[in-house]
């Protein structure tokens, strides 16, 4: 079962503070991911923005939406249980609850009325599945592959001399090849459309690694990569990675999967991210923090 959303979770959290009593927010997560039947992995998969449990995150939301709106109130740090007002709902559950259910509260609609129009149809729309969290993590991941698209673009459009200069840079920036002027030299010899020739692994050069780049458009096949690993051969290496600006067959992914040298193959869309992780060809438009309670802070000797 996939982890199933913050809205949803809103009336099976409610129903388990039905016995009036405190409740401990990792007690709850727990208990509701028991109910929801998930896997190991679906519990530990973690959000990208807080590094907290996905899970566990959507439950806090849940619980924040619910004490928002008068149905649940805080205890004591962590803990939580049932208020009369959520009493009196579970007297006659709805089928589900969630934003536009919450709306019919007065707590929760003069939460709303303090909130300007933007606000209010970017963090409460009715059919809305994700976290604000979430949402800020899909919007980035849009806004990395849109980037990502458009460096590709660039690189295209660029020289052969302009694609090796850029991956010479992009693999120091990576930790490669010790300083930038040790990497040039050791690549040094042009091929066709790309480069070809080894790369220290480490700033001490206890290992190198051939490389190969092509500025291709038609996809990489088997036979190409097996040229690839016969160069690794023939320069007594073990280690290998290959660049294009297009992508590798299927053929030619299982087939470095089952050789004895380790061969990485970047493609088109690893080659900008990895840009983008390294500040290769792009600079910073917008920095927003998220900030959370310092608990230290409100701690009396």
């Amino acid at each position: 079962m996939a982890i199933p959303d913050f809205q949803t979770l809103m009336l099976p959290l409610l129903k388990l503070l039905a016995d009036k009593q405190e409740h401990a927010m990792r007690d709850v997560a727990v208990t509701l991911s028991d109910q929801f039947n998930l896997t190991e992995d679906e519990r530990n998969v973690a959000s990208e923005v807080s590094g907290q449990a996905v899970m566990y995150n959507r439950t806090a939301w849940a619980k924040t939406y619910l004490k928002k709106a008068g149905l649940l109130e805080q205890t004591r740090r962590g803990c939580f249980k049932i208020s009369e007002s959520g009493a009196k709902v579970l007297k006659s559950p709805p089928s589900a609850i969630n934003i536009k259910f919450l709306k019919q509260f007065t707590e929760f609609a003069d939460m709303q009325n303090q909130l300007d129009p933007a606000q209010k149809n970017q963090l409460l729309p009715e059919i809305q599945t994700e976290t604000p969290e979430e949402l800020i993590d899909s919007g980035a991941k849009a806004i990395h592959a849109a980037l990502a698209d458009e460096v590709l673009l660039r690189i295209k459009s660029c020289s052969p001399a302009f694609f090796e200069r850029l991956v010479v840079e992009l693999l120091v920036k990576m930790g490669y090849g010790g300083s930038r002027q040790d990497a040039g030299r050791a690549i040094g010899r042009s091929g066709d459309e790309g480069i070809d020739g080894v790369i220290y692994e480490d700033r001490l050069g206890l290992d190198v690694i051939y490389l190969q780049a092509k500025r291709w458009e038609g996809v990489v096949g088997r036979p190409e990569i097996q040229k690839f690993v016969g160069a690794l051969q023939g320069q007594r290496a073990k280690k290998g990675v290959f660049i294009t600006t297009s992508d590798f067959t299927k053929e030619a992914v299982e087939y470095v999967r089952n050789i004895d040298n380790k061969v990485v193959l970047i493609n088109g869309n690893l080659l900008g991210s990895l840009m983008i992780g390294s500040n290769v060809g792009v600079s910073l438009a917008a920095t927003y923090e998220i900030k959370k309670i310092d608990s230290d802070y409100f701690l009396e000797e």
